[in-house]
């Protein structure tokens, strides 16, 4: 057996997505040592190795933002204005969107994001406050009482056991909550448990979001770029769910507003449109009229849409062993290239043909051979069963006074803001989607009801499976690293832990402050903002969605 080599650090992270990366960023400019872990060798999860353009709120652009995430954004932008051949009207462009996207202010290319990433990390690296491990997974939690001892993690040159005061998970699935016994929560809570008007009748471990494997698509017309026909493409092109209206393999849909079927094609209408309401459009991550058309002659989209989701099984559980999570992942991707065959030889054009065999995959842009995402899109994860948990009834509309707001904490340490997105779930539930207010992060989310030295920084924090809808997107994952980061680093200084943090007046406070006045990262909205409606603020690229129906099982 290879060598098990044995690390110490200040803080051990779990995970490169962008919580992790933020909590590491975070502590490291507060003066800890950070070892970084990160499963691929891209970091920046979401955005990046799982290809997902960022989803934001409509007041990002005003900078009601961390100081962080703004900064990851403008690094973003300035990456562009020095490396690709923008025309001048884009590059002197403040709030440049290189793909005109509909979901996004800003849609932008997965490798970019990594190189931002990489930039934001280089000065700490470069001075050994951070170490990134990648290719790295976590094997074993060391659990000595109510504190985590030391964690193994597993690489391509073996076995490393790491000890640290403090442990941050930000795996995408909450694996250190399994690995070392942390109380948690898998799938959905029932309304006896949480009160929470949405929530089903009974808790159901299987009630967890779909997963997607994304790609990032090119249109050439005339040429020939068809993939092969994965060996589960006829079930895809048959099979229909109840809850759907029709088999995946189509241009057939959910409308969130009105819960029937709606027809939502590729290419309706001129290309090089800006906000038209069609699939090409939507995760547009690439307009190919902000750049030199003689180096770049075509868009390119991201597809992450609703027809690749997959919902067949969960990936954690009870009853979820590392082959049947295999299994899954492994049908979620041919679920998205058979999609893709789909669109490429059987898709109904308007003009009464079929197919776009021109749509042609960019693997160069994701990093991986097949040309879809590194890894797949997850939007739920074990969560902490927290000292305190943020239900359905502080943030959503319908369930708040009118023009109350959010609930607001006294123990804030970030904001953030977007709807209550709920996708179609293993257990055959279909969308939520509800309007909420500009909410806070409680610094009694990021607590284990137990476990005296482990940090949530991804979807595993105090959330429910109906709030994991609106904390789970890009800026909050970021808030939420950077609140763990620097209270890791307050515990240090202070020479105590999380907890008695959380039970001092006196130390929160001196956490929101160095949240709010050393990072730039707020802890509150301002009050205008904080009771306003999104329908009622400046329009994002995303709409204000319509109150959906009870969410029933089949529905």
């Amino acid at each position: 057996m290879p060598p098990v080599h044995e690390t110490a650090t200040d803080l051990l992270v779990v995970g490169g997505g962008l919580g992790g990366v933020a909590a590491a960023r975070t502590a490291a400019r507060l003066g800890l040592h950070v070892l970084l872990t990160e499963e691929t060798d891209w970091l920046g999860g979401q955005l990046t190795a799982q290809a997902v353009p960022s989803d934001e709120h409509p007041w990002i652009e005003s900078g009601l933002t961390s100081a962080g995430y703004r900064e990851l954004r403008d690094r973003i932008r300035d990456y562009y204005r020095r490396n690709y051949p923008l025309t001048a009207a884009a590059k002197a462009e403040p709030a440049l969107n290189p793909g005109l996207g509909n979901v996004s202010k800003l849609c932008c290319e997965p490798a970019v994001g990594v190189a931002a990433i990489d930039e934001m990390l280089a000065p700490y690296r470069s001075a050994g406050r951070i170490t990134v491990l990648y290719g790295h997974v976590p094997v074993a939690a060391h659990v000595e009482g109510d504190r985590i001892a030391a964690v193994t993690l597993r690489g391509p040159q073996g076995d490393r056991t790491v000890t640290a005061p403090l442990v941050v998970d930000a795996t995408e699935l909450g694996d250190l909550l399994e690995l070392a016994g942390v109380e948690h929560v898998v799938g959905a809570e029932s309304h006896a448990q949480t009160g929470e008007p949405y929530a089903a009748p009974e808790p159901d471990p299987t009630d967890q979001q779909s997963i997607t494997w994304t790609f990032p698509l090119e249109y050439r017309p005339g040429e020939e770029h068809v993939v092969d026909r994965p060996a589960s493409y006829d079930h895809w092109r048959t099979h229909v769910d109840d809850f759907w209206p029709g088999p995946q393999l189509s241009w057939e849909k959910i409308d969130i507003h009105t819960m029937g079927g709606r027809t939502n094609r590729i290419f309706e209408g001129d290309m090089d449109a800006v906000m038209l309401p069609d699939l090409w459009h939507f995760r547009r991550i690439r307009a190919r009229t902000q750049f030199d058309p003689d180096l770049i002659d075509t868009d390119i989209t991201l597809v992450n849409w609703p027809n690749i989701d997959y919902w067949e099984a969960p990936l954690i559980g009870a009853d979820v062993d590392a082959a049947a999570r295999d299994l899954a992942l492994q049908r979620c991707k041919e679920l998205s290239l058979s999609y893709l065959h789909w669109m490429q030889t059987e898709a109904p054009r308007p003009d009464g043909g079929t197919g776009y065999p021109g749509l042609k995959l960019r693997p160069d842009l994701t990093g991986t051979a097949d040309g879809l995402a590194k890894t797949a899109y997850i939007r739920e994860s074990r969560r902490i069963k927290a000292r305190f948990t943020v239900l359905e009834q502080h943030v959503a509309v319908v369930d708040r006074p009118e023009g109350q707001g959010a609930e607001q904490f006294a123990d804030s340490v970030g904001i953030g803001h977007y709807n209550i997105d709920l996708h179609p779930s293993a257990a055959g539930v279909n969308y939520v989607n509800l309007e909420t207010y500009p909410f806070q992060i409680p610094l009694g989310a990021l607590l284990p009801v137990r476990v005296r030295n482990l940090l949530p920084a991804n979807k595993n924090i105090g959330t429910t499976h109906i709030t994991n809808g609106c904390y789970r997107l890009h800026p909050v994952e970021w808030s939420i690293g950077e609140a763990v980061g620097a209270l890791a680093a307050l515990c240090a200084a202070e020479k105590t832990e999380p907890h008695a943090v959380g039970d001092s007046p006196r130390l929160t406070e001196d956490l929101q402050r160095l949240l709010a006045s050393t990072l730039g990262a707020p802890v509150a909205w301002p009050e205008d903002v904080q009771r306003t409606r999104p329908s009622q603020a400046s329009k994002n690229a995303t709409p204000v969605l319509a109150k959906p129906k009870k969410r029933v099982p089949g529905a």
